[in-house]
């Protein structure tokens, strides 16, 4: 019999892509499962039954101290054990946009030294104001999450969306090749000019993983197209069924299925 791998998909006051964040899973071939928080702190619901832990965008918390450090202090206080076993296990964690800022402010990302010590963050937009658009990706250094992957096309939403970490962070970033997705232009030139770079971030960072590969943080929204009827010009051209962002989900899928389930 074939098993599936199980995503949890992480609510908390302020989300509000968990819904097309389990959708995603869903059509990737996960059996997703939206979680609240307080369900993990009380124990109501375990980590460790899962394969897949996604913490999706919004404005969680109302971005009180900072978009997403409310909650990022949340999980490293009172689900910090839990978290650390289930990365150590190899389980995949994904933080998009909020979700990327969460894990930035706890240290779960780039963790170049240990968890739960932040080494860089995602600082306000050089533009000044929230970015709603699209924007083409390139992939660089394979990872579970990206396999495959060359040029993608997503939508961003964010005011704090810029990169940025000091300059040994930077270069350990490049040295480890733990930069997997970058801002580009629609020929998959790696760019810093807006708004094809939308927030400045350094050397047009758009995602990274950790060191082990299994922790994966981007800005760009993958659940906002895994179908052709989310792009912007699904009634003008002659586009395929899937989204560029379901690719990133089946990656998780494939990957859990076949190493941990």
């Amino acid at each position: 019999m074939v098993k599936t791998p199980k995503a949890l998909v992480l609510r908390a006051a302020g989300t509000n892509c968990n819904n097309e964040t389990a959708l995603a899973f869903e059509l990737a071939g996960a059996a997703a499962e939206q979680v609240h928080i307080n369900e993990l702190i009380t124990g109501k619901k375990r980590l460790e039954d899962y394969h897949i832990l996604a913490i999706p965008g919004g404005f969680s918390y109302g971005d009180d101290l900072g978009s997403g450090k409310v909650l990022a202090n949340q999980l490293a206080i009172k689900l910090r054990q839990p978290l650390q076993e289930f990365i150590d296990s190899g389980k995949l964690v994904i933080g998009i946009c909020n979700g990327f800022q969460v894990i930035i402010k706890m240290g779960l990302l780039p963790a170049l030294s240990w968890l739960y010590a932040q080494e860089a963050t995602l600082t306000n937009n050089d533009s000044g104001k929230f970015e709603d658009h699209w924007i083409y990706l390139k992939a660089e250094n394979d990872s579970i999450f990206t396999r495959g992957i060359r040029q993608i096309y997503l939508p961003i939403n964010h005011g704090e969306g810029k990169f940025v970490a000091n300059a040994e962070v930077m270069q350990h970033l490049q040295k480890e090749k733990l930069v997997k997705l970058k801002y580009c232009d629609e020929k998959g030139n790696e760019t810093a000019e807006y708004p094809k770079n939308p927030n400045g971030s350094l050397y047009s960072i758009a995602a990274i993983t950790n060191k082990q590969g299994n922790v994966f943080g981007m800005m760009p929204h993958p659940e906002k197209f895994v179908t052709r009827y989310t792009h912007p010009r699904w009634t003008r051209e002659n586009l395929p069924e899937e989204g560029d962002g379901l690719r990133i989900f089946r990656n998780m899928a494939e990957h859990a299925k076949k190493e941990l389930v």
